[in-house]
């Protein structure tokens, strides 16, 4: 009987830990928009890559909060909070930007709970402003206990001296906080963290169902600054709340607050790795031909006693067949049994598909005779990588399982050649393309307007006489849009380089947003360079030039760039005003082994201030990609203004991932808490990094499983 025991005992334990591990990602999201109960914290954490959009509404509240799992025990968060009336002072609703990160010290297991470590408005104005370590443990498969001791806003009910000053006295001591005024000072508090009283809180969560969550918890929260103010009765500790989970990832919830307010959510989390739009990716590959009947083709048996240059028309058949796959060809010669081939990827998001694509027209095209393909990609005429490839490599994997992997193994990716070769025969310049249609700008989390946008017409266009050359420009006419109607005057010390985006925009009517005559060039193995002169800008005009050691093999490349940049009319036609600038920078960018890209760029801004800018991005392999970045320069925060130091985070969405067509297009957002002079940079078209990085040898052997779809 004791052995049975002690098997049963043994047995509970492990469906305990196998429970612990299935359940390990939060279930539901607080009002905060991270994982939680209803207004405090757990330990929990997302999934990893998870993206989460929350919007929480209650008694004169409104929060917006986007979180994303970074890492598999970190997640950070922006949230953009309105609280109506809140700067009574001054007669101010508050439009409130912060930022939250939290950190999983341990996960938990069967034998202890998983423990977590955050900060909540850690970079914002203070309303939010508080720390937490907090654990969180399944009681039962159903029944989840939290408990953790919070610092700051957390602090506000039931404090108790702090046990971290038996560490350090200096832990006793908490300046007070900002949110009883208008503060927009957007600093790092480190004097601040972990210090002053400490409160208890804890709570329950109850999974009835897999969908069905029902939560209760003691908050150490008292709403003393929206109290002091009038916009909410706090009446009670305890809080009450429901969510349920729909399958396609939207959570709606309601809580009862403070004893006296109701509280709506609606969550939206998703992974960025799965399409939103299932399958698709365009049609499948074209099948090959027995080599039997390519050899019988007409245009092979036209040139096939021809012992120098091919007859026009199997270029036209070639052109014609890569044209149908989305592949541009601009360059093709033969040298014995091997067929170089330069051509532009128009339509994948994976270079590694439109180097399969190319190899199948080549080998249902080209004479049999011709049996080693070279590929060289390019990008507006720029040679970038060649890869090479067996045509019995093609035949001999086409139905095998492993068949894409087992050909990268077989392949070689190489640097490319300086030149394109074999453009005689080709039609391929001089090239024009246009565009006219609809624009959208959008502008997110303005200090005092949650949405600014600009909807109107668009005509861009491109002309390149010969590879590498490209001379081209945007037009813009606004048609409607609020982006012109802020009222919030600049009071920036530093020279007005983008705090003056508001005068842009009501002072201008059509815009010539950009005109510019670009040239790129390999001057050597592993290096590319790149020249832009015209009017590179809606603020600057000016001349850029940009150089690029990037190894075919390596996830290191470094960048340099030297600008001059004047600054342009408000008009945004063909006249400067009288402030110019010297800027520049050296760029290392870092591809690790994960998901992740480094960039540090280090040199001048454009308001004469020196400094560094870090930017960290995470891009899975469909190209969807979530980052952020800093700037410090020697710009002092009293110097900088509203905002102290720029910050932001980016989301680059590809088409495709929407659609589910393939596309090289992507929808980018830069989402700015405010933006000012201070570390500010020049935007030019076609930096050679972010051009060329698709094509180099790891992010191509990255995406290769698409080489044969």
């Amino acid at each position: 009987m004791r052995v049975h025991a002690i098997l049963m005992i043994g047995c509970l334990g492990t469906l305990s830990g196998q429970l612990v591990a299935m359940r390990a990602p939060a279930q539901t999201l607080s009002t905060y928009g991270t994982p939680g109960l209803i207004d405090t914290p757990t330990a929990e954490v997302l999934p990893d890559g998870t993206l989460a959009l929350t919007t929480s509404n209650f008694e004169n509240t409104s929060r917006n909060t986007l979180t994303f799992q970074m890492l598999p025990n970190v997640y950070g968060s922006f949230r953009y909070s309105f609280l109506k009336d809140f700067d009574t002072g001054v007669g101010l609703s508050r439009y409130d930007r912060s930022f939250d990160v939290h950190f999983q010290l341990r996960r938990e297991t069967a034998a202890g709970p998983a423990i977590a470590l955050g900060l909540r408005d850690f970079g914002g104005t203070g309303v939010y402003a508080s720390e937490y370590l907090v654990a969180t443990k399944h009681l039962t498969p159903n029944i989840t206990a939290t408990g953790g001791i919070g610092w700051g806003r957390l602090a506000g009910r039931g404090g108790q001296r702090n046990p971290l000053t038996a560490l350090d006295g200096r832990f006793d001591t908490r300046e007070d906080s900002n949110a009883g005024g208008l503060s927009t000072t957007g600093q790092l508090d480190f004097g601040n963290w972990f210090r002053g009283d400490a409160a208890l809180f804890g709570g329950l969560r109850w999974d009835v169902t897999p969908q069905w969550s029902v939560m209760a918890e003691y908050s150490s929260d008292t709403y003393t600054a929206e109290a002091e103010r009038g916009l909410t009765d706090v009446r009670s500790p305890i809080n009450f709340g429901a969510s349920y989970r729909f399958d396609n990832g939207v959570t709606v919830g309601g809580s009862y607050l403070n004893g006296s307010a109701l509280a709506l959510q609606l969550s939206y989390a998703f992974d960025p790795r799965r399409a939103a739009s299932p399958g698709g990716q365009g049609a499948a590959a074209p099948a090959l031909k027995p080599q039997e009947q390519v050899a019988l083709a007409s245009w092979n048996l036209a040139q096939s006693n021809a012992s120098a240059a091919d007859p026009p028309r199997i270029y036209d058949v070639l052109n014609t067949r890569l044209a149908v796959e989305g592949v541009r060809l601009i360059g093709f010669e033969r040298e014995g049994d091997r067929a170089r081939i330069t051509v532009e990827n128009l339509r994948y998001g994976a270079a590694a598909q439109a180097v399969g694509r190319t190899t199948r027209v080549m080998a249902n095209t080209l004479p049999p005779r011709l049996q080693t393909f070279e590929v060289t990609l390019a990008e507006n005429g720029l040679p970038t990588t060649r890869i090479k490839s067996q045509r019995s490599d093609l035949y001999e994997l086409e139905a095998d399982l492993d068949g894409a992997w087992r050909s990268l193994a077989r392949a070689e990716i190489e640097d490319a050649p300086q030149a394109i070769v074999g453009t005689e025969n080709i039609d391929a310049f001089p090239r024009f393309t246009y565009r006219f249609g609809p624009y959208t700008q959008l502008s997110f989390f303005d200090p005092d307007e949650p949405l600014r946008y600009e909807i109107g017409a668009e005509l861009k266009a491109a002309y390149q006489p010969a590879p590498g050359w490209t001379f081209s420009g945007q037009l813009r006419q606004p048609v409607i849009g609020n982006l012109d109607a802020s009222a919030r005057p600049s009071n920036s010390v530093l020279p007005k380089v983008r705090s003056d985006w508001a005068r842009y925009a009501s002072e201008s009517d059509l815009r010539l947003s950009h005109l510019t005559a670009e040239y790129t060039w390999r001057p050597h193995a592993d290096l590319f360079a790149r020249v832009t002169a015209g009017y590179l800008e809606q603020m600057f005009g000016g001349i850029s030039a940009e150089l690029l050691w990037f190894p075919v093999g390596s996830s290191l490349a470094i960048g340099g760039e030297l600008n001059y940049a004047r600054q342009r009319d408000f008009d945004v036609q063909f006249g400067f005003q009288d402030y110019d600038v010297v800027t520049g920078h050296a760029s290392v960018y870092y591809k690790t082994r994960g998901d992740y890209h480094v960039q540090v760029d280090m040199g001048r801004y454009l308001a004469g201030d020196w400094g560094t800018t870090l930017t960290v991005d995470r891009e899975f392999n469909n190209g969807f990609k979530v980052g952020a970045f800093a700037t410090l320069t020697d710009a002092s925060y009293e110097e900088f203004g509203e905002g102290s130091f720029d910050k932001g985070i980016r989301v680059e969405v590809p088409v495709a991932w929407l659609t589910g067509k393939p596309s090289r297009r992507r929808i980018t957002q830069v989402i700015r808490p405010v933006l000012r002079d201070g570390g500010a940079r020049l935007n030019v078209q076609n930096r050679l990094y972010e051009k060329v990085r698709d094509n180099r040898g790891r992010a191509l052997a990255a995406k290769w499983g698409r080489y044969a779809r």
